[in-house]
């Protein structure tokens, strides 16, 4: 019932991973649409929506606070094997006790709705990528503990966080202008300041040719994650680092694509279509079997706990 429930809201919330997750085996499958069943979930308490659809009323900030708070007790309450009466976090519940997650990686994700809530948006570059790392990064480590990948086992772990922050990165381009529209901004305020822009200008229609020329910077950052991830990708069993390259494939080619329309990346939604998914799972198939990454361009210097807020933050 709560697999079954579980793929449901995937279906629904999120096409790109739910065709990824396809080519999973069977129990790491299932497994990632229990985890991402308590994600959307917690992102419908947090933000009061249904399904990802539109952002529902706000309220005040005691009212965002309170509905993070209702995150933390009925995960809390999940990890201790307590009825929580939302089949989301039963779900979670059941996935964390097959494959040893941690209620401290779970609040790690919570974090960054309690970012939310608290109307935070990012100063610099390293405020993004934490927001990034607790967002989606977190939640690639957690995959990659439903994947088999031991807690000890730090530079896979790193990789997996590396993955997370592309996809969200790709995300924020994406949804710019519907973010700003909701009085959310994701980019940093430094790169904002550089053009001259106060808070909600950037998303503009009269500024949107200016907003494009940010996009190289934030794709490449994308990028520089994407291509760190692949090689951790290359340490899993095949039908993972199957899926995981086709996933990675899938949200790069959002982002790329945000970059290649310009100014006319926010007019519609920008999306990946069926069959560009399907020639990207046939791509990341040959690229799961020859399974020799480039090297990034850069040395990798960084791991996942540097996208830990420091002190104050």
């Amino acid at each position: 019932m709560l697999v079954d429930k579980s793929l449901e809201s995937i279906e629904q919330g999120s096409h790109s991973f739910a065709a990824a997750s396809k080519l999973f085996d069977r129990a790491t499958r299932e497994r990632s649409w229990l985890l991402y069943a308590w994600c959307r979930r917690c992102d419908d308490i947090a933000d009061n929506q249904d399904k990802g659809g539109p952002l529902g009323d706000q309220g005040s900030l005691k009212d965002a606070e309170d509905r993070v708070q209702a995150l933390r007790i009925l995960t809390k309450r999940a990890f201790e094997e307590q009825p929580t009466a939302d089949a989301a976090f039963d779900a979670f519940g059941l996935v964390a006790d097959e494959c040893g997650l941690t209620l401290a990686e779970a609040n790690d994700v919570i974090a960054g709705f309690a970012l939310d809530a608290a109307r935070w948006s990012p100063t610099t570059e390293a405020d993004m990528l934490r927001y990034c790392y607790h967002v989606a990064g977190a939640v690639g480590i957690m995959m990659a503990r439903i994947m088999g990948v031991h807690p000890d086992d730090g530079e896979t772990l790193d990789r997996a966080c590396d993955l997370g922050l592309a996809f969200q990165m790709a995300n924020i381009a994406r949804d710019i202008v519907e973010d700003a529209e909701a009085g959310r901004c994701y980019l940093p305020r430094t790169w904002l300041d550089t053009m001259g822009w106060q808070a909600g200008e950037h998303a503009l229609p009269e500024n949107r040719f200016k907003l494009a020329s940010l996009m190289p910077r934030l794709i490449a950052l994308m990028e520089k994650h994407e291509a760190a991830a692949k090689l951790g990708a290359k340490r899993l069993r095949f039908r993972q680092r199957w899926a995981v390259l086709a996933a990675a494939r899938i949200y790069g080619a959002i982002g790329r694509k945000v970059l290649d329309r310009g100014q006319l990346a926010w007019d519609t939604r920008t999306r990946v279509n069926g069959m560009e998914k399907v020639w990207h799972m046939f791509a990341a198939f040959f690229e799961a079997i020859w399974n020799r990454p480039a090297q990034p361009q850069e040395p990798i210097i960084w791991s996942r706990h540097d996208f830990k807020p420091v002190a104050g933050w």
